[in-house]
């Protein structure tokens, strides 16, 4: 533990660290990425494994590194019945690059690893576009109303490139993220949107109903993230080895019929999913409330340096 260093020399290490690891970590996914394009299918089977093995391996340096300059308190509240064998959509709030750190690695062993929905734009994106595709991040690709009025024929076809983008996923595993506020939250955002929630940004409902209707998931994992005492920007405070507690819970909502439908065509659906979210929302904003007020215990707490995994 290097938390008793001053917070100057903290921030030296930290940023050190984090450009270590993402420099060995996402270069090796970078040249995997390149390698994969070749149409071998026994090679892209060891690379998937090889690359999906990097991706943990960043997102535990990266941890590590958290646990070794923070003292941090883990607090968790998650389902047992979570289990790497079946299909999640994972919806969280959204307050920082650390989300998906501590989502990686508190959940690993419960879940299968998580991929991220990307806009099918960002494949041409230089070094992040062949790293996901490397490790088979599904990108979305999505018609506006503008162009879908210019090209009448092309209406569907969005949802259809998807779905089949994601048939790889239809025998393994996979667990989706999307962070449905569409950004993370700053206190500039919130009062800026003047939207009905006390702690969050208002949720964007159409990516979770397109993932929904493209990929069948047993269950949506409604995951509420909490850095209680932080205030501002949490990178910061990271950074300066001030990071004293980490808030993680999971409600799981098995996914029903009702939930599976045409968001951008069906008006009546649009209008109950919306509702069905912005619900959830609400329960979420309540939820943050109360940690906010008890400083956040209520549940399962760890105090030390070592990463909780199953």
């Amino acid at each position: 533990m290097l938390s008793f260093l001053p917070g100057p020399i903290l921030v030296i290490i930290n940023l050190f660290l984090i450009s270590l690891w993402l420099g060995i970590w996402g270069g090796l996914i970078f040249v995997g990425g390149i390698i994969k394009l070749l149409p071998i299918p026994p090679l892209r089977k060891l690379l998937n494994w090889l690359l999906h093995g990097c991706y943990r391996a960043w997102s535990t340096c990266m941890m590590g590194s958290l646990a070794l300059t923070n003292k941090i308190e883990w607090e968790l509240d998650l389902p047992a019945s979570l289990d790497e064998k079946h299909w999640y959509l994972l919806i969280s709030n959204h307050l920082s690059w650390l989300d998906i750190v501590v989502l990686t690695t508190q959940l690993h062993g419960r879940i299968p690893l998580a991929k991220f929905f990307l806009k099918q734009e960002l494949i041409w994106v230089p070094f992040l576009g062949i790293g996901a595709w490397g490790l088979d991040m599904p990108f979305m690709k999505r018609y506006s109303k503008a162009f879908l009025a210019k090209h009448p024929h092309l209406k569907g076809k969005d949802i259809d490139a998807t779905r089949k983008a994601c048939e790889k996923f239809r025998h393994t595993p996979t667990t989706v993220i999307n962070f449905v506020e569409g950004t993370r939250f700053t206190q500039e955002k919130h009062d800026y949107q003047q939207g009905p929630y006390k702690h969050l940004l208002s949720p964007k409902a159409g990516g979770i109903a397109f993932a929904l209707n493209a990929i069948r998931f047993d269950a949506i994992l409604n995951t509420t993230l909490h850095y209680p005492g932080v205030k501002g920007h949490i990178m910061p405070t990271v950074l300066r080895g001030e990071l004293k507690k980490v808030v993680l819970k999971i409600e799981e909502i098995p996914v029903t019929e009702a939930m599976v439908g045409d968001y951008f065509d069906d008006d009546a659906f649009r209008l109950q999913f919306q509702q069905q979210l912005n619900h959830w929302w609400q329960q979420k904003d309540d939820q943050l409330s109360d940690l906010r007020s008890d400083g956040g215990n209520s549940g399962a707490t760890y105090t030390d340096s070592v990463t909780p995994c199953k």
